[in-house]
């Protein structure tokens, strides 16, 4: 099996690094065999991205979006490949990794907007004597992007087409348990035209991506993962002097009024909870439920969920596939095995799954609920990250919103009611980044920034956007005055 290719400076170069075995999570094919590519070898990308930002950086900023049209327009050529790539090697039925892809595209096409987006700004006659003062932005450099494995697409494209239509060059570093999807996504990238070096990627793991924390060429990073490696990155480029975006983990509340419509609520955590195996940072992972409504809705929620269908990620009946490995198989379970030894009530257990083979040697774990779930409970506390989810009671929405609050996490919390005072209350004091009233999963489109608040984001500048612009441009004050002649 031929081994994934590094790109560098416009060509496909093969790694000196070890190759690590890259398996299929639903039935434990081998799919793949990723380069852990020397440290030598992300330099060398970062080399000719600081080389290709001289010119790119002045390429008038039509010429730079033109180039996002094509990608756009391959992108969309080419999605029912993308989307099978990433069910492969992610375990995501097609609906979520088709719905990963349109978000990827969302991204493309708010980068289109740079135009008007990096616009400056001006004052004229701010002082006597014809003086004007103006802001205008400018690119930085080179950005480093270190990508998740639970959106090998969408999370690259939260940051990569700002950098290219800002003007700034890049090199990305794709995780290495999912790196099928971004090999074939460089394919189209390659067929852009674009100078050499302004994209590049390196494949590897935490080792291969130290230089792009090191390396005083680079001028920011951009992170998504767990919150201890988001605080390790935020540190270390804090000490060197760069920008940095670093995304954590979460722990989302879902709040349940007494008035909501309970069959909506459920057929909203179905997707919430289970969707991508739990394995998204935006994942329900405890319901919060008034005492009216709680013991209905936990004999709806649970029925329902019954009948979420596991298997393979490519099966068009699946609903959900498999986690991304034996180790989080592992871990997953033994924050099960910790919920019912802290006294959590298990409603419904998904550690015995029974699939034939091939399936028998994926990672599945089945649909979990536990029942009267308390905050001094491991499962209350923890970043499952898999399809686990915690029933819970609070008296009132103060109860419920002070839950929130003592929570170390605070990406995103939901809640579902018809009363305009509670929805204004839970939109005023929620202590989350991304909030949703009567939605799932509050993930916001494009066009608004993504991120959370607390332990869950370090730097200040969210993902997705303007925010990007804002992350990747230097906005410089210039002060004018000129003199008439005599």
């Amino acid at each position: 099996m031929q081994a994934l290719k590094n790109y560098i400076a416009g060509q496909w170069v093969e790694s000196a690094g070890a190759l690590k075995d890259v398996y299929n999570p639903s039935n434990g094919e081998l799919i793949g065999q990723v380069p852990l590519s020397p440290q030598s070898e992300m330099d060398a990308a970062i080399d000719a991205a600081q080389e290709a930002f001289c010119s790119w950086r002045t390429t008038p900023v039509s010429v730079r979006v033109s180039y996002l049209f094509k990608f756009y327009q391959l992108l969309q050529e080419d999605l029912p490949e993308i989307s099978r790539l990433i069910s492969i090697e992610g375990g995501k039925n097609k609906a979520d990794s088709d719905a990963e892809i349109k978000r990827m595209m969302q991204n493309v096409e708010c980068a289109c907007g740079a135009p008007m987006l990096l616009a400056g700004e001006k004052l004229m006659d701010i002082a006597s004597g014809g003086m004007d003062g103006e802001v205008i932005r400018q690119p930085l450099g080179v950005f480093g992007i270190i990508a998740p494995f639970n959106f090998p697409g969408m999370v690259p494209f939260w940051f990569m087409p700002y950098a290219l239509a800002a003007g700034d060059t890049l090199v990305i570093k794709p995780s290495e348990q999912v790196p099928l999807t971004m090999q074939r996504i460089f394919t189209l990238i390659d067929k852009l035209g674009l100078p050499a070096g302004v994209i590049n990627m390196v494949n590897g793991d935490k080792d291969t991506a130290a230089p792009l924390l090191e390396n005083p060429k680079v001028k920011g990073v951009s992170f998504v993962g767990n919150t201890a490696t988001a605080k390790k990155i935020a540190m270390a480029c804090a000490a060197n002097n760069k920008r940095f975006q670093a995304l954590g983990s979460a722990k989302n509340h879902t709040i349940v009024m007494p008035d909501a419509d309970l069959d909506r609520v459920v057929k909203a955590l179905l997707t919430s909870c289970f969707g991508c195996a739990g394995q998204r940072c935006m994942a329900t992972s405890l319901v919060v439920a008034m005492p009216e409504v709680y013991d209905e809705l936990v004999a709806k929620f649970v029925e329902a969920a019954k009948g979420v269908v596991a298997g393979d990620a490519l099966a068009p009946d699946t609903d959900m596939g498999p986690v991304i490995s034996a180790a989080a198989k592992e871990r997953i379970l033994g924050l099960i095995e910790k919920g019912i030894a802290d006294g959590a009530e298990l409603l419904l257990d998904g550690r015995n799954i029974q699939l034939p083979a091939p399936l028998d040697k994926g990672h599945f774990v089945g649909a979990t609920i536990f029942g009267n779930v308390t905050k001094d409970m491991a499962i209350y506390k923890e970043e499952i990250f898999g399809p686990v989810v915690g029933v819970m009671k609070a008296a009132n929405l103060d109860e419920a919103l002070a839950l929130i609050r003592d929570c170390r996490f605070g990406n995103g919390a939901s809640i579902f009611t018809q009363n305009g005072y509670w929805a204004r209350q839970f939109q005023q004091n929620a202590s989350a980044g991304m909030l949703g009233i009567n939605v799932g999963i509050p993930a916001p489109v494009a066009y608004f920034p993504f991120g959370g608040e607390k332990e869950s984001i370090y730097g200040d500048v969210k993902a997705q956007g303007r925010d990007v612009f804002d992350f990747m441009t230097q906005r410089k004050v210039v002060t004018t005055r000129f003199f008439a002649e005599n």
